[in-house]
């Protein structure tokens, strides 16, 4: 949470960047998961093993931040 303080310049746009990448990982993750039943997490970490749980949870906080940031550039332009 402490990274949504960042101020904006050169680290922020470079967290920013991860936490996208992040997410769009996460997507194509799903995407494979829901049209050809592939877990590509599970594939290269194992079945839920440690690795696997720390991936998904990164994941899912760079979503959360995602949108949190994205929000906040957003509320930035009014």
């Amino acid at each position: 949470i402490s990274l949504i303080l960042i101020p904006k310049g050169k680290y922020y746009a470079c967290f920013k960047n991860y936490f996208l990448y992040s997410c769009f990982i996460g997507a194509l993750n799903w995407g494979l998961v829901g049209l050809f039943n592939i877990d590509l997490v599970a594939l290269i970490f194992g079945e839920m093993t440690i690795l696997a749980r720390i991936v998904y949870i990164l994941v899912g906080i760079s979503a959360i931040i995602s949108l949190i940031t994205s929000y906040r550039d957003i509320t930035d332009y009014e």
